[in-house]
């Protein structure tokens, strides 16, 4: 091989490779969305606590479907630089009375979350 071919072929390996190295060393801006939810919020959450209460503890919920009005999104996603996204889903149902009855989601429920509140 002639020192062109190895020049030609260096430089096109390191044209092709050189993508994937340099994307890493390209800046990306942090991306949150939606509701940030703490546990220590979680914890505070019990059950019979009115639609207000629970807005005053964790802030207005990111998705009410109208169809279903009783149920509450809290839905945040955070995409940290060149790292996989995160999304946590935080869902409370209410009765028709307007007081909690149940949570699901990727939060752990509180052991006092049963405890009715006064």
């Amino acid at each position: 091989m002639t020192w062109k071919n190895i020049a030609a072929l260096t430089l096109a390996l390191g044209l092709l490779s050189g993508c994937s190295i340099a994307e890493r060393l390209v800046y990306r801006i942090d991306i949150d969305q939606g509701n940030y939810v703490e546990q220590k919020s979680v914890d505070m959450l019990r059950i019979g606590m009115t639609k207000a209460q629970v807005q005053y503890v964790l802030g207005t919920p990111m998705l009410v479907d109208p169809s279903y009005p009783d149920t509450w999104n809290y839905i945040f996603y955070e995409q940290n630089g060149h790292d996989k996204p995160i999304q946590k889903n935080l869902i409370l149902t209410f009765n028709p009375q307007a007081q909690l009855v149940s949570m699901k989601g990727d939060y752990k429920q509180s052991p006092q979350f049963l405890t009715p509140i006064n």
